[in-house]
């Protein structure tokens, strides 16, 4: 039995009621079989190097995967780099070749706060729709590894910044009934495993001693009645805030924004910068003409923000992140196939409704934990 100071016993219920969504939004992930690529090639008289196709693990890895991208860009030390694009990725690879000692630009179709990819969930999972088991390098799970440590690290060197843009939270697994533990996410706030006909890559037990191991906590002892609740503890980014941060500190030491759409690579070989780090994402398919980008559909229903409800939660099949700037409400059931090639960026309103509505059930029984004896 838990202990009387223990946060789990007197966790603040979710008021999950459809009347308080306030927007629904849609974000189209980068997935890439082989894994993201990172290499680099000439285009006209340009160097570009390439770092997007993070499937749903591009705020995750995108310090350890940036640092890659720019060590490569900065072999020969040019005086002035481009960066394509403004998403996680785009925005790392900035302040690092900053932090290289380059004057850089951003060039963008959207810029922050309109980037797509602040549609994203927020939590750190780094093997997320990363790539295929069978089409993945030998020498990718240890690049992984490597990218993944990087950013870990990276994220808790910004713990207790203003506006509190990374921190840690607990999240609950709860189980349908009043048996089991539910089903282990494969990596932390994903969906359950099930039968599929792609073979996607986790990685996820290569970062074991980078968090607390999970506790089952016993029927009775939290809000959520007689069943026996999963705890496990994970990092959270409030993306608007983080993305605003890092935006702030790329300005600040000097760095340009330019909105600019391009069409074709030789476009790239037109900018003043000969050195180029293209961190377009699902738009490098056109750009570049890589077929290998798969569209992965994700949805997130938006609650009003309860800043007294501080912890994750994932019940059956719905997966909920308590960021600053709104409560995501997430439908996760069908595992990593789950919007798996669709392209739509039309919110599906019954999809977010019913997501809540399960909500709704189980906190509809939400009381008080028993005292310990």
């Amino acid at each position: 039995m838990l202990g009387r100071g223990d946060p789990a016993r007197y966790l603040a219920p979710l008021r999950a009621s459809v009347e308080r969504i306030f927007d629904i939004s849609v974000c189209l992930r980068p997935f890439r079989p082989a894994g993201p690529r990172l290499d680099a090639e000439r285009v006209g008289d340009a160097l570009v190097v390439h770092n997007y196709g993070h499937g749903g693990s591009g705020w995750s890895l995108s310090w350890g995967s940036s640092t890659l991208a720019v060590a490569k860009a900065m072999e020969a030390s040019p005086r002035t780099v481009a960066v394509i694009g403004s998403g996680p990725l785009g925005l790392t690879s900035a302040l690092l070749a900053q932090a290289a000692g380059a004057q850089v630009t951003i060039y963008a179709r959207e810029l922050v706060p309109d980037t797509p990819s602040l549609r994203a969930t927020g939590l750190f999972t780094p093997d997320s729709r990363i790539a295929l088991a069978d089409a993945a390098s030998p020498g990718f799970p240890g690049l992984w590894e490597q990218m993944a440590r990087t950013s870990f690290k990276r994220y808790n060197a910004m713990l207790g910044l203003a506006g509190e843009p990374v921190r840690w939270i607990d999240q609950y697994v709860v189980p349908r009934t009043g048996t089991g533990t539910g089903t282990a996410p494969a990596t932390p706030a994903a969906a359950p495993a099930s039968a599929e006909p792609l073979r996607f890559a986790h990685y996820g037990g290569r970062l074991h001693d980078l968090f607390p191991r999970d506790e089952t906590l016993e029927p009775g002892s939290t809000p959520f009645g007689d069943r026996p609740v999963r705890r496990e503890a994970n990092l959270m980014f409030n993306l608007a805030s983080y993305a605003s941060t890092l935006i702030g500190q790329f300005r600040a030491a000097g760095g340009r924004t330019e909105r600019r759409e391009f069409h074709s690579p030789g476009e790239l070989a037109q900018l003043p910068e000969k050195v180029v780090i293209n961190c377009t994402g699902l738009g490098a398919r056109a750009l570049f003409g890589d077929e290998t980008l798969v569209p992965v559909r994700g949805q997130i229903a938006w609650l009003i923000p309860q800043p007294e409800f501080d912890y994750g939660l994932y019940y059956r099949g719905v997966n909920v992140v308590p960021r600053s700037d709104g409560i995501c409400v997430q439908a996760l059931s069908g595992g990593d196939m789950r919007g798996y090639g669709e392209d739509s960026l039309i919110p599906d309103r019954a999809e977010a409704e019913e997501a809540v509505a399960t909500l709704a059930e189980l906190y509809a029984g939400f009381g008080r934990a028993r005292e310990p004896a």
